[in-house]
């Protein structure tokens, strides 16, 4: 959301964090499309005509269903985006060696998406790929600067490195995860590149609006930014502020009414 307001910051935007039932990375592919369909349904309820999944779990779990089962059958005017496919469309270029790193959850890794679409863009890569159980819970629990996070980085970090040494880019399949990037960067050779996505989508979403006008010209454009949470609003403001950049204030939801 902070690297997309930044390049195209003239759109409105509506914000909903499921904290609710999160996180989804242990849940199972059925619970994780039941949830994230909800989410989108509720946008389109809002007048969203383009919903961007901004988590990983997400888009490797559910984006592919509801694009090709449930976007007909509501309104085929309307697009929901995911995460995966604009890093894996530039992630090869990237890497010299071609040997590439993914850190994701393991609903995420599990999937296999980034193996599979890296795959189809650049079949010379090799991916190599690392769940990390505890990153999520030490952010959500503001222990991202505590005494225990550089022994679950390093174990994390050491267990991805010593399956391919020619590694030489890593990428951070997790939105929570660049909160812990000065303790990643600590156990990481400098030789290493480290890849968050908040930048590589803002830029590949402002390309998808250029290439489609219809979709960019249905987008109101009022500068406002709305949040919402399904669970406590006085939790989620704070942790929101950190990865956004300013106070946030968010609204309560309930997606079962």
């Amino acid at each position: 959301m902070r690297s997309i307001v930044d390049e195209l910051p003239e759109y409105d935007y509506l914000y909903l964090g499921d904290n609710a039932r999160a996180p989804y990375g242990p849940r199972s592919f059925e619970t994780v499309y039941h949830y994230t369909l909800e989410c989108v349904r509720y946008f389109f309820g809002q007048g969203c005509r383009l919903v961007v999944l901004a988590c990983n779990t997400a888009s490797a779990k559910a984006l592919r269903t509801i694009q090709q089962n449930d976007l007909p059958k509501i309104d085929s005017s309307l697009r929901v985006l995911g995460v995966i496919r604009p890093t894996t469309e530039m992630i090869g270029g990237v890497s010299k060696s071609k040997h590439v790193g993914v850190l994701g959850t393991k609903g995420t890794v599990t999937s296999g998406s980034y193996p599979i679409e890296i795959e189809k863009f650049y079949p010379g890569v090799k991916v190599v790929q690392h769940a990390c159980p505890m990153w999520v819970p030490l952010v959500e629990n503001d222990e991202y600067n505590g005494g225990g996070v550089d022994y679950f980085v390093k174990k994390d970090l050491d267990r991805l490195l010593s399956q391919d040494s020619e590694i030489d880019t890593i990428l951070l399949a997790c939105t929570h995860y660049p909160l812990l990037i000065d303790h990643i960067k600590k156990f990481t050779p400098a030789s290493v590149r480290i890849l968050s996505q908040g930048e590589i989508v803002a830029k590949s979403l402002a390309d998808y609006l250029k290439r489609h006008p219809a979709i960019e010209q249905s987008c109101s454009k009022g500068g406002e930014r709305l949040f919402y949470t399904t669970d406590s609003t006085e939790d989620f403001d704070q942790h929101a502020t950190l990865f956004y950049g300013e106070p946030v204030n968010s609204k309560h939801l309930d997606l079962s009414r």
